[in-house]
């Protein structure tokens, strides 16, 4: 790789996670599909906010948990998202900073406040997620530093801030300039929903320079319109230099060409929480791949790194990754 001062840049949505255990029915009454992500206004937040039990607040955003566990793995992270200067802003600002995360991106002084998102947690340890935006929509090109994109080996992004047209021109910039430096793109997609609202604009993003993909078994058979893995998989290897493609219990494949390395998942841990998974994931695969580890390391390196977040609530390494890699693989 070139010499560079973060190995990876992650922009999303930064998000204070409000982390509930609720019940099957629950999610009926509410109406609540599981396993989506749902947009709220504020009014809904305070409304589903009264109808929980009791809740934990942990400093979250999907690229704000990448950025985390890329710090955890040992390597130079840096996160770029919007906060509010209020209590949750600062809660946020100082979580992922003592994470080893650089952050340095200007907080609102007015408007919306920083955003919440309400994970919901159901006894099989699947959780759905209601999130308000807050100040994540106010995100834009001008938080977008040339320089440190341009120093950063890979850039990475969320599909969630696809969502407000801040956050495209945003991501646009940034892909630009990190091509302009000769590093590399990588985006994920997030989730299915987002990819069917936005289908068309994903495909001509990644159409037009993403390097690294990142899905999962669902999003990308949304993204080509397939009811078929394998199709999508034939489709997306002549799209991106490489694709990671994750398939929960059952691990996950990563793409390069030809090339397909079939990484099986830890099925030894008692899951907990499955939110952070692809985050995780897709923190431990940039490790390997800015580290110059073959993709076979790099896919045991992510699945490690989502077995230990989905063992524990939370998404957010509870354990040294750098460590427990060391112990691992050596």
């Amino acid at each position: 790789m070139n010499n560079t001062r973060f190995d990876t840049t992650c922009i999303g949505n930064a998000i204070v996670d409000v982390l509930s255990r609720i019940d099957d029915d629950f999610l009926t009454q509410e109406n609540l599909v599981k396993n989506s992500m749902n947009l709220i206004d504020e009014a809904r937040a305070e409304d589903l906010y009264s109808k929980m039990g009791s809740a934990v607040e942990i400093s979250g955003g999907s690229a704000g948990n990448t950025a985390a566990g890329v710090a955890s793995l040992g390597a130079r992270s840096n996160y770029i998202g919007k906060v509010r200067n209020d209590q949750l802003g600062a809660i946020f600002a100082h979580d992922i900073r003592a994470t080893g995360v650089n952050f340095e991106t200007k907080m609102s002084e007015q408007g919306a406040a920083t955003a919440r998102s309400f994970v919901l947690i159901t006894p099989d340890a699947h959780r759905t997620m209601n999130t308000y935006l807050g100040a994540c929509i106010e995100l834009g090109p001008d938080d977008i530093d040339p320089e440190i994109i341009a120093a950063s080996a890979v850039t990475y992004m969320e599909g969630y801030l696809w969502d407000p047209d801040g956050g495209k021109a945003a991501f646009r910039k940034a892909a630009k300039i990190s091509h302009e430096a000769d590093q590399r793109v990588s985006l994920t997609l997030s989730d299915s929903f987002c990819v069917d609202r936005f289908r068309d604009e994903f495909i001509e993003f990644i159409d037009g320079g993403v390097d690294i993909l990142f899905a999962n078994e669902d999003e990308i058979k949304s993204l080509y319109q397939t009811d078929s893995l394998e199709v999508a998989i034939d489709i997306v290897r002549d799209k991106v230099e490489i694709a990671c493609v994750t398939r929960s219990s059952e691990g996950s494949v990563i793409l390069q060409g030809d090339t397909t390395v079939e990484v099986t998942a830890d099925r030894s841990i008692d899951v907990e929480d499955t939110t952070g998974a692809g985050d995780l994931y897709a923190a431990g695969f940039l490790y390997g791949f800015t580290k110059g580890r073959s993709l076979a390391e790099s896919g045991a390196i992510a699945s490690i790194a989502a077995a230990e977040v989905i063992s524990h609530i939370g998404a957010r390494p509870a354990e040294n990754l750098k460590d427990l890699i060391a112990s691992r693989m050596g």
